[in-house]
């Protein structure tokens, strides 16, 4: 199984998929560090990508998934995947076995944890951008970023069918 967590910037995708990695012993990948170097500058400057400087960076996020599925190892991916055709792209064959988790959270909740966050290329300026761009999944198990990321960690896991006796 792949658990793929998506959410805009500041909605814990990192955060929530370490934690939820090291409580099922799955790797984690984050999309992150899939990005290009030139999508990184260009973030880091405050320009929104376009979905062309998105292209590569699915492509190398769908084969990580495809990698996982072929050598059939669970897996925690944090992609932000904003657009229904971005998640369309992140699903490479229909009926696998990957669960969307959506990370959803109020404006202001977002504003103020990219407001406290340090040392990282996302500009808390962009979040309008991301805001705008999203497109809220209807597919999605939904998990409520107020909650304290221990308590949505049990939650996705009860949802998803991965108690501690089926591990």
């Amino acid at each position: 199984m792949i658990i793929l967590l998506m959410g805009v910037a500041g909605s814990g995708k990192t955060t929530l998929g370490r934690l939820l990695a090291t409580d099922l012993a799955w790797p984690f990948y984050d999309a992150d560090d899939f990005h290009p170097p030139a999508n990184v500058a260009k973030m880091a400057a405050g320009t929104p990508l376009t979905d062309g400087d998105r292209a590569p960076w699915l492509a190398a996020l769908r084969q990580r998934i495809e990698q996982s599925l072929a050598a059939n190892e669970n897996a925690i991916l944090a992609c932000s995947a904003l657009k229904a055709a971005y998640r369309h792209v992140l699903q490479p064959v229909p009926n696998e076995p990957i669960r969307l988790v959506y990370l959803r959270g109020t404006p202001e909740l977002l504003a103020s944890r990219l407001a406290a966050r340090t040392g990282h290329f996302m500009k808390p300026a962009m979040l309008a951008s991301q805001l705008s761009t999203l497109e809220e999944p209807a597919d999605a198990l939904l998990a409520d970023i107020a909650l304290p990321p221990a308590t949505i960690v049990a939650q996705i896991r009860q949802s998803l069918g991965l108690s501690q006796n089926n591990l």
